[in-house]
């Protein structure tokens, strides 16, 4: 019987077939994958965390890089060049203060206004404003006419006193010859006395004024005014051809190697502050800087107007640093009770995350450390947690450590 090849059913090629069955082996071993994953999270042991490491043990450790404890190493060439300085804390004694604004102002007992003692005119001004003199140093010379003529009084005495003395000695020659009578002889030895008399009174006067009491001086008539001390020109009021006079300085000098700090304290700290107590003074000039002194002064009268009473604080200033008329702040220690407790510089605290923080030195690093600020006394901090004595801690360069540890913790991923 023959077929017909249309009715006849189409058999698939075997190519197909075996892409067919491919495909299903593929979808099967896919569907297969999750279950063994789960089968292996179940008996075996997890995959490190890519924020945890493995301790010694094959435990668990978190990552160390957290904020707030990252440490940080530089080399002493790192630490120099950011301007890294560590000091080691100790405790002090501390009590009750009293801050005050205050004015700088020369000390007042080694101040001096330098005038003429007599009319004159200006010749030269050899000391300028500023300068440092010496006591006896000429600061300007002037011309008078009274000089002039106490000059010529004291040659004149000079001269006198010559003669007499001249007259005297041939009368003592004569009178051990007995050749003239004993009164010619007195009489000359009175006029020797007095004429030795006047010449000195003379001397002194030109030398009061001012004058030189020497024949070879070029000029006669000029006279130096010169420093009374070794000190400052702070004040300068003359002009070449003025003509000066004894009312009108024309020079003030002030030893600036000691200044007061002159502060008015209020009424009601008044029973507090002694006179002695040390005080502690820092100025806008000098950020960071403490200038210790003591209370050398304190008025008897209050001033009604203010409500408040005068205080002198004298501090050294040997290097002249502080300049009379600057602003500055006085922390008075108060009389009481005191406790020890640790201070800071002010730039030894720095913001991480909105906390106070300090860098402490440990075992080659600096190791960020939150602490509690308490008052603040003249450019240091008053610390009431977080440090002990003893601790090596950054007192300057703590922000260049900031920006660092800020650096570092941007390369971990925070």
């Amino acid at each position: 019987m023959i077929t017909n090849p249309i009715d006849a059913p189409r058999r698939p090629p075997v190519a197909a077939l075996l892409m067919t069955l491919a495909l299903a082996l593929t979808l099967a071993a896919c569907g297969k994958s999750p279950a063994k994953d789960e089968h292996a999270a179940e008996g075996g042991k997890p995959a490190a965390h890519s924020g945890e490491k493995k301790d010694a043990h094959g435990g668990e450790k978190k990552d160390e890089h957290v904020e707030g404890k990252e440490e940080l190493t530089l080399t002493s060439d790192e630490a120099l060049r950011a301007g890294v300085k560590v000091e080691e804390i100790k405790s002090q004694l501390t009590g009750e203060s009293i801050v005050v604004t205050a004015t700088i102002r020369p000390d007042q007992e080694r101040l001096a206004r330098v005038a003429p003692r007599i009319e004159g005119r200006v010749t030269a001004a050899m000391a300028k404003l500023g300068d440092r003199v010496r006591a006896g140093q000429t600061l300007a010379t002037l011309d008078s006419v009274a000089v002039g003529e106490a000059h010529a009084a004291w040659v004149h005495a000079q001269s006198e006193l010559r003669i007499s003395e001249a007259d005297f000695n041939r009368a003592q020659a004569l009178d051990r010859d007995e050749i003239i009578p004993r009164k010619d002889f007195l009489r000359a030895q009175s006029d020797r006395d007095k004429a030795a008399a006047a010449a000195r009174t003379a001397a002194d006067r030109l030398r009061l004024l001012g004058g030189q009491a020497t024949v070879a001086s070029a000029s006669v008539s000029g006279f130096a005014v010169t420093a009374p001390f070794a000190g400052t020109v702070i004040e300068k009021k003359l002009t070449l051809g003025d003509l000066a006079n004894p009312n009108e300085p024309l020079f003030t000098v002030a030893d600036l190697s000691r200044v007061w700090i002159l502060a008015d304290l209020p009424e009601a700290s008044l029973a507090k502050v002694r006179v002695g107590a040390k005080a502690s003074v820092s100025v806008a000039a000098y950020p960071g800087e403490v200038f210790h002194g003591t209370v050398g002064h304190i008025s008897a009268t209050l001033s009604k107007e203010s409500r408040t009473v005068a205080a002198r604080i004298e501090v050294a200033n040997a290097d002249g640093r502080l300049k009379p008329e600057m602003f500055a702040t006085a922390t008075i220690e108060a009389s009481g009770k005191k406790s020890e407790a640790i201070s800071l510089p002010d730039a030894a605290i720095v913001l991480l995350a909105g906390q106070p923080t300090v860098f402490v030195f440990e075992q080659g690093a600096y190791e960020p450390r939150l602490v509690e600020p308490g008052e603040r006394l003249a450019g240091r901090t008053l610390l009431v947690s977080g440090l002990k004595s003893g601790e090596q801690v950054v007192t300057s360069g703590a922000y260049a450590l900031k920006a660092r540890l800020l650096k570092s913790q941007l390369g971990h991923g925070h």
